[in-house]
């Protein structure tokens, strides 16, 4: 009998969770995504990221993940770490946008008692705190210029000067950084030194956003459903056709994070084991096209407040009162459809 191979450290075909079918529509078989220290995917070009990455982690280069807010820049920098050599060394993060300069530079480099008001103690700072490890430097092109400076100093001579201090403490940090922005754009408008930007990216590996991997779109939300669903709050089985279509369309500007909120926001709202299009958050199907297969005409073309409270009580009255269903019907969300509700002073419908 023909083995079947073992998947690598922090790489995994589906397991149990994928093999649980919360399917959007019949399809001819599931979804095999492959699983990267938290990562899953079933796209090529996200496929070959985790390849790189693993290429990569044996050396002791430096990295530059360029990708949007939630593609997983975080999780790629910790596989970095977990398969290189320096996997049993420390791992830390700091994110260069969330401080001032003055803190920034305290973090990383370090500082002595007494190096400014409210300095009560030392701080040895990320740097040191890395040694033999990673330093993962998130958001790096918000970094002052004059923090900058100072950095590719700390990369130079392989030892950092505490602030306030005098004498350099030898460290040796493999450095992962990661930036939503173009580096070299940062240079050319001169927010950026050019002799850091070669430092930094001498891996650069690009993150693809979740709009250019649709078809990762339903097997993430799959997985997100499985891991809500052991909460006990709500189980959900499948997700309707319409709110399949309105997931794939959608743009997700916020990527896999959004994707994970807009699911966590299905359960709250929603109800009953289909994932409905009236579960959506109002972003994603208030401007959705209408189903194709609803009757009435969108309310868009009404021309009149009486024309468009004719077609609400049409709607409702096919429903039977179901709010959810006439929204379907109308190609709106329930809020909107309550709201023009209250706006005409119809009479409410008798379910929600």
């Amino acid at each position: 009998m023909k083995k079947t191979p073992s998947p690598r450290p922090g790489q995994s075909r589906a397991g149990h969770k994928t093999a649980l079918r919360v399917a959007a529509e019949p399809t001819g078989s599931p979804m095999e995504p492959t699983v990267f220290f938290g990562l899953r995917t079933a796209d090529p070009a996200m496929q070959r990221v985790f390849q790189i990455v693993r290429k990569a982690a044996s050396s002791d280069v430096s990295v530059l993940l360029r990708g949007e807010t939630g593609t997983g820049k975080e999780l790629l920098a910790k596989a970095l770490h977990e398969l290189s050599p320096r996997q049993r060394g420390p791992f830390h993060a700091i994110s260069c946008a969330a401080l001032p300069a003055s803190l920034l530079e305290s973090e990383l480099f370090g500082h002595v008692r007494g190096a400014f008001t409210g300095a009560v103690r030392d701080n040895p700072g990320h740097f040191r705190l890395a040694n033999k490890g990673t330093l993962f430097l998130d958001e790096v092109a918000e970094m002052p210029l004059d923090v900058q400076a100072k950095l590719l100093r700390v990369l130079e001579t392989h030892s950092v000067i505490p602030v306030g201090g005098q004498e350099p403490i030898a460290v040796d940090v493999r450095i992962v950084a990661a930036t939503h922005k173009a580096l070299r754009a940062e240079v050319e408008a001169g927010r950026f030194r050019a002799d850091l930007m070669y430092r930094l990216r001498v891996v650069p590996i690009f993150i693809p956003t979740l709009r250019e991997r649709k078809d990762d779109v339903l097997l993430l939300a799959q997985h997100f459903i499985f891991e809500l669903n052991a909460r006990g709050q709500r189980h959900i089985e499948r997700i309707a056709p319409d709110a399949a279509r309105r997931l794939r369309q959608h743009d997700w500007p916020g990527n896999v994070r959004e994707l994970r909120n807009v699911i966590e926001y299905a359960f709250v709202i929603g109800e009953g084991p289909v994932l409905d299009i009236a579960d959506l958050p109002p972003e994603l199907h208030e401007t959705a096209p209408p189903p194709r297969s609803a009757a009435p005409e969108p309310l868009a073309h009404s021309t009149s407040d009486g024309e468009e409270a004719s077609r609400i009580q049409h709607a409702l009255q096919s429903s039977a009162g179901h709010i959810g269903e006439a929204a379907r019907k109308l190609g709106w969300s329930r809020v909107t459809l309550w709201r023009h509700i209250r706006r005409l002073g119809l009479a409410p419908a008798k379910k929600a």
